[in-house]
């Protein structure tokens, strides 16, 4: 089962309107300085009509923004660049923190002009492509091609370049509390998080957020899952007869990320059993074991979010890019 990431959800409900006639737009966070609630290359879409996909700041940012679009104040006939945080009294007025500034290209979207490049996006996005977007900002032309890997994004020379990506993935052996701990902070980061125990008895138990459980061997289950560069695996039973099977397969696949709960004492033995298992050195030095920066965590909730701050610093540095 596909699960939209919040790109897609934005895009998709764009996509929507558009075929409906209605009047929309769609708002990108191209800059930032200082402070900012939301990330670069954040999509928000709105309509004449009232509603809108996602979020810019969580607050006045995108209220002001919608109220001027729809009172014909911004981005009229074409592509806008709207700023925000110019003034400590704006900073104060929309709730920005002190010192942040964005800025938020605005495109006034058409059926005509803009379906067919929507589609494009969205299909990439559906077969776990990169897609990197292109909009020239004098006459708002766009264009879709597919891309080897995220690249940062770029507004130079009169163009916007903004690579789309997959949602990333969270693949977890293993159902016990961690999982669940785990399995919740990851969902709240948007990632689409599976679950796989061959124990019957541990999938029967799960008292987590609502994912998707599968109860078959790890490497089974890994082997079918198409692990690409946007996903990472962990293994968190302590049963070497389950999370050595696991790792034999993927260490072997594409994960940007591959660990596996424990001490640094198991983790030595982990590691010597796999060499013992013919893994060859290089794929042994990918595995993350012990799981997570080392913070002193040591209740599931407080390791899943040493865990989930590694997976943070390594895609940020770019883990995930081929």
């Amino acid at each position: 089962m596909h699960i939209e990431s919040a790109e897609e959800q934005v895009l998709g409900t764009l996509r929507t309107w558009l075929r409906s006639g209605e009047t929309a737009w769609l708002c990108t966070i191209v800059e930032i300085a200082g402070s900012s609630p939301r990330p670069l290359g954040t999509l928000m879409a709105c309509a004449s009509g009232g509603p809108q996909s996602g979020s810019l700041s969580g607050g006045c940012v995108e209220e002001d923004l919608i109220e001027r679009l729809r009172s014909a104040r911004a981005a009229t006939t074409g592509p806008e660049v709207c700023s925000y945080g110019l003034s400590a009294e704006e900073n104060e007025r929309l709730g920005l923190p002190c010192g942040g500034r964005l800025s938020v290209l605005v495109e006034p979207m058409r059926e005509d002009t803009h379906g067919a490049h929507i589609d494009a996006l969205l299909g990439a996005l559906a077969a776990r492509r990169c897609v990197m977007r292109e909009v020239r900002l004098t006459d708002g032309m766009c264009r879709a091609a597919d891309t080897g890997g995220v690249a940062p994004l770029a507004m130079t020379d009169g163009m916007l370049r903004h690579t789309l990506g997959p949602r990333f993935r969270l693949l977890l052996i293993g159902a016990g509390q961690l999982a669940q701990s785990l399995s919740l902070l990851a969902s709240m980061l948007d990632y689409r998080v599976v679950v796989c125990d061959p124990r019957r008895q541990a999938i029967d138990a799960w008292r987590g957020p609502e994912v998707e459980l599968v109860c078959a061997m790890p490497d089974d289950f890994l082997r079918a899952a198409a692990v690409d560069r946007y996903t990472a695996v962990i293994t968190l039973t302590h049963d070497p007869r389950i999370d050595d099977m696991a790792l034999m397969e993927a260490l072997g696949l594409d994960a940007f990320y591959v660990g596996a709960l424990g001490s640094p004492r198991t983790s030595a033995k982990r590691r010597e059993r796999l060499r013992q298992l013919d893994l060859a050195d290089e794929q042994i030095a990918r595995l993350r074991a012990p799981v997570g920066l080392p913070i002193g965590s040591k209740q599931p909730l407080e390791i899943a979010i040493a865990i989930l701050a590694e997976l943070i610093e390594l895609r940020r540095a770019g883990a995930h890019a081929p």
